[in-house]
C-alpha cells in the first residue's frame, strides 16, 4: 500500500510512526514545508492519502486522490461548507473517510447522543456542550463539538449559541457550545443535559493524540479497497447500522 501523508505536525508525525513498522505500507512522501510542497509533487502512484493538516491543503489532497484513483482519509477540521461539498463531490469517484474525530470513544458517544439527545430535549431538558483543547488549536468550537451538537439536534431545530456574554435574558430554544483553550489538552468534550432537579453528563477525554492516529490508520485499512463513497468513523467501526 503506497501512502502520501499530508501534514507533518504532531498528528502527522504520530501517524507516520504508526505506519513505519508495517511491511505492507510504503510512505511515498510527506507534504509539509521543507519536504514536499504539494501532494502533486510526490512521485509514485498512491493507493491512499492521509490528510491531517489544515484546510488549505484539502484541494491538493482531493485532486491527487482523484487523479490516482486513490482513497483518502481526511481529519482536517475547520473546513468551509464549500470544502465539505467538494469532499462529497470527490467521494462520488473515490472512497473518502472524513471525520472530525477518529477515536472509538467519540464514535460511541455520538451514537449514544443520537439515541438519547432528542428524547431528553423533547422531555424538557436543556443541552450544553463544553470542549477543551490545547492552546495551539486554530479553530473553535472543535469539529467534534459540532458533531456532538448535530448528534443531539440532527434537524437543527435549536439555535446554536456559541458562548454567552452580557445580559442574555432567559434561555430560549437553544444549545450552548463553549470552547476552552490552554495548556496541552489533547481533547475533552462534555455533553450536559440539564433538567428540573437532575443533570446528566456524558464526557470523553483524550489522554493523547495516539487514539486519533490509531483511528486514522484503521480508517486507512478500511478505505483502501472500499467502493467510492463518503464514510465516517461510524462506518469504519461498524456503528452506522441502527444508529
Amino acid at each position: 500500500m503506497n501512502v502520501i501523508l499530508v501534514g507533518h505536525g504532531r498528528m502527522g508525525r504520530m501517524i507516520e510512526e504508526m505506519l513505519a513498522p508495517r511491511a505492507d505500507i510504503e510512505i511515498l512522501g510527506v507534504v509539509s514545508p521543507g519536504l514536499f510542497e504539494s501532494p502533486a509533487d510526490v512521485p509514485g502512484k498512491p493507493d491512499a492519502l492521509i490528510d491531517f493538516s489544515f484546510p488549505g491543503n484539502l484541494e491538493g489532497t482531493l485532486t491527487r486522490a482523484l487523479g490516482a484513483g486513490a482513497a483518502a482519509v481526511v481529519g482536517t477540521t475547520g473546513l468551509s461548507a464549500a470544502q465539505m461539498a467538494r469532499i462529497r463531490e470527490a467521494a462520488a469517484c473515490v472512497p473518502i473517510v472524513y471525520d472530525a474525530n477518529f477515536s472509538l470513544g467519540v464514535a460511541v458517544l455520538r451514537k449514544v447522543l443520537r439515541q438519547i439527545g432528542p428524547l431528553l430535549l423533547q422531555n424538557g431538558f436543556d443541552a450544553e456542550i463544553v470542549e477543551a483543547h490545547h492552546g495551539g488549536k486554530a479553530d473553535a468550537p472543535s469539529g467534534t463539538a459540532k458533531a456532538l451538537l448535530n448528534a443531539i439536534d440532527p434537524e437543527g431545530d435549536y439555535a446554536r449559541i456559541y458562548g454567552r456574554e452580557g445580559f442574555t435574558g432567559a434561555r430560549g430554544k437553544e444549545i450552548g457550545v463553549h470552547a476552552l483553550r490552554g495548556g496541552s489538552v489533547a481533547g475533552e468534550h462534555r455533553a450536559l443535559f440539564l433538567g428540573a432537579d437532575e443533570t446528566l453528563e456524558f464526557r470523553h477525554s483524550a489522554a493523547s493524540r495516539r487514539i486519533f492516529a490509531a483511528g486514522a490508520v484503521r480508517a486507512l485499512d478500511f478505505a483502501v479497497g472500499a467502493a467510492p463513497g463518503l464514510y465516517g468513523v461510524d462506518d469504519v467501526l461498524g456503528l452506522r447500522a441502527n444508529s
